[in-house]
């Protein structure tokens, strides 16, 4: 997410005014698209299916973590913040190496890191497949190679860190299930990739959308889908965030 690429939106009613026009298309029911809904473009027009294969439901006090990216890394964190079930998501980098695990190098595009978000969940109260419908459904589109709205390069790739060979069967399942689907209107370029490591972001990048609800681009990117969660999936929906370090 380079700082310019962050205040363009590319459209005459500037950012603000997209970033009314879809959220009143949210709550009015006018807009369900996860792609328009978070300003990205075309997708499906409802929630995509929920997982055919998922994890089976835990018993209470269990603990488990996933790491997906899908842009960059302040909207995808505060989506999860507002979900049931999530104690945790932190926004770091995953897929290179903990040398070059810095928001500066990692926006040079060329040290192999996505900006991601460490989602830390009860499994008895929310599954990893749940989590991926809302990933595939509100968070992303999953259409788009190395870019997500008006941000580009490798590190804004979509991409499922599978942290054990469960959740890569999962994630390889639903992939394979949505695409069979055809539920969205070109190919999901969605990588299902190993486990190499997560590294924490800097301070400032944390709780970033709790902390800057009005900047233009937090109100144009990334406020819409919250907004979407909260009507999609309203059963899941929490009204206060978790925040990094604030566990309820």
């Amino acid at each position: 997410m380079v700082a310019n690429r962050r205040l363009t939106l590319g459209s005459g009613l500037g950012v603000l005014g997209v970033a009314a026009a879809l959220f009143i298309g949210v709550q009015s029911g006018t807009i369900t698209s996860p792609a328009v809904l978070a300003g990205i473009g075309s997708a499906s027009s409802v929630v995509v299916p929920a997982p055919t294969v998922d994890e089976p439901k835990a018993a209470p006090g269990a603990t488990e973590t996933a790491v997906l990216a899908g842009g960059c890394f302040w909207g995808v964190q505060g989506v999860f913040q507002h979900v049931k079930g999530v104690t945790m998501a932190e926004s770091g980098y995953a897929g290179g190496q903990q040398a070059t695990a810095d928001y500066e190098t990692v926006s040079t595009g060329t040290t192999g890191h996505a900006e991601s978000v460490r989602i830390t969940y009860d499994p008895a109260q929310v599954s990893f497949g749940k989590l991926l419908q809302i990933y595939f459904s509100v968070v992303q589109d999953p259409t788009q190679l190395d870019r997500q709205g008006p941000d580009e390069g490798t590190q804004y790739r979509s991409a499922i860190f599978a942290q054990d060979a469960t959740q890569q069967r999962i994630a390889d399942a639903y992939v394979a299930q949505l695409s069979a689907a055809k539920v969205f209107p070109a190919p999901i370029v969605t990588t299902v990739e190993p486990n190499t490591g997560f590294f924490p972001a800097e301070q400032y990048h944390q709780d970033y959308l709790n902390s800057h609800p009005t900047s233009s681009y937090i109100a144009a990117n990334d406020m819409p889908k919250v907004a979407a969660l909260e009507q999609l999936f309203g059963g899941d929906y929490r009204a206060q965030p978790v925040l990094v370090g604030k566990v309820d």
